[in-house]
């Protein structure tokens, strides 16, 4: 029996995009938790002033007269995360053209449940905020962080079935279409018209490589790099230039999957004719034909999708850890924690999150399968789209980016959004995980009992 390395067990598994995304989103997720805890630390120690002032240096870029400064933090908020953004904007697509939202009888609950999870929070933020300097904040409970939410979903195994998890996931690449359009419209002070319309200018250009069959990555990255500077320079949200670049990402391959097996199986017969030589050393008639097979293979996929495949890890591992620690680190005053919980801000939030997210998920699908306007997921039923609603109000990496907007220059409000994020999400992904492991055990009680 060959025994192998676990790089080449790795080899031999294949993974469908889906699989991959929540492999990639679970481990998001598992970091998350590493990072958020390792900034909670640090805040609230002796190295705090270390830490702050280092996320607070600024780095700047000189090209002859020309200058841009910006503070790391800010760096991490506009320039990686415009990344972090171009990966959603491709999983936005990719379940638009091909996923759970290609069809919409399918996707008919998890749109309704989404948008009914961005309404009511916001809702309800905005009841318990109205004429206040936190007003601006209605924007915080609307997101959903899909890393935290799918892994802790993904980490109930086989206690919830794969269709809810699909319910889940397509909830909330919903949420984030609707938490990308919200920073586009509300969060925007200023518009320097001449640098959005270059911005535009630039997304035109892409579209134009996408109509006229171009596959190369780089035209588009560098095109792509330059509408994100027109979109910093604009005053709309440089991070919304990595969505639009995504959208331009050519999602259709070069040649046709029909015609793929047959000029394989037509090449490899040629490779074999060549006789394996003493030295193991391949015929250089055999390098050429494995270099024409790998082009074919580039050929039947896409830049999409091989963009959305190579970019998971490094956000995965780098990108969002990164803003977890410049963001989540909240210096706490433990003595006075209970009176910031019970501010507006907080209070609007952890109502958002928690009740909000309940109420718009749970009650909006509720009533459409009541409705029959859309079904539920096949195998599931509504205590366990009760605990995902829940899951839905684990806010934090999309909360906190739009509350570092809607309070821009209020450090105050910006530490009270971010313990009623905190407190939210903490809540929402133990009351949910524990919820779904309820239930799910006494729904194998009694189908054990039936059997």
């Amino acid at each position: 029996m060959k025994l192998y390395a676990p790089w080449e067990k790795a080899f031999k598994k294949v993974s469908t995009p889906f699989e991959e995304f929540l492999h990639a989103q679970t481990t998001t997720g598992l970091i998350l938790i590493i990072t958020t805890i390792l900034a909670l630390v640090l805040a609230n120690s002796p190295l705090y002033d270390v830490y702050a002032h280092f996320f607070h240096t600024y780095i700047d870029l000189n090209v002859g007269s020309w200058e841009l400064s910006h503070s790391l933090h800010h760096w991490i908020n506009d320039g990686l995360m415009a990344i972090f953004f171009f990966l959603i904007g491709l999983e936005i697509k990719r379940e638009i053209t091909a996923g759970e939202l290609s069809n919409i009888k399918v996707a008919m609950l998890p749109i309704l449940a989404a948008i009914g999870g961005m309404v009511f929070p916001a809702l309800i933020y905005t009841s318990l905020n109205y004429g206040t300097a936190g007003a601006a904040g209605w924007g915080i409970p609307m997101a959903t962080d899909i890393a935290f939410a799918i892994s802790a979903l993904v980490l109930l195994g086989k206690r919830v079935p794969t269709t809810l998890v699909t319910f889940l996931v397509a909830l909330a690449i919903v949420d984030d279409l609707g938490a990308v359009l919200v920073i586009a419209i509300f969060y925007t002070e200023t518009i320097n018209m001449v640098a959005l319309s270059l911005a535009g200018l630039m997304f035109a250009l892409m579209i134009a490589f996408n109509r006229f069959g171009i596959h190369m990555i780089l035209p588009y990255f560098v095109v792509g790099l330059i509408m994100w500077f027109f979109m910093l320079e604009s005053g709309v949200h440089a991070t919304i230039a990595g969505v639009l670049a995504a959208l331009a990402i050519p999602s259709t391959p070069k040649r046709a999957p029909e015609t793929f097996t047959q000029d394989t199986k037509h090449l490899l017969d040629e490779y074999d004719k060549y006789p394996v030589q003493e030295n193991h050393m391949m015929h250089e008639k055999q390098k050429k034909i494995l270099t024409n097979i790998k082009d074919k293979i580039d050929q039947v996929g896409t830049p999409a999708a091989r963009l959305e495949h190579n970019l998971h890890l490094p956000v995965a591992l780098l990108i969002i850890p990164i803003f977890a620690l410049a963001n989540a680190g909240v210096k706490i005053d433990f003595s006075s924690i209970g009176t910031t919980i019970l501010e507006p801000v907080s209070l609007g939030i952890i109502s958002g999150l928690i009740l909000g997210k309940v109420i718009g998920i749970f009650g909006v699908s509720w009533l459409a399968v009541k409705l029959k306007i859309a079904e539920l997921p096949k195998g599931s039923n509504m205590s366990q789209v009760f605990g995902v609603a829940f899951l839905g109000g684990i806010g934090f990496t999309m909360s906190i980016f739009v509350a570092d907007l809607a309070f821009v220059g209020n450090p105050e409000l910006i530490f009270q959004a971010k313990i009623g994020i905190l407190s939210a999400s903490l809540f929402s992904g133990l009351f949910g995980y524990f919820w779904l492991k309820s239930v799910s055990s006494k729904n194998k009680e009694q189908n054990d009992i039936t059997k």
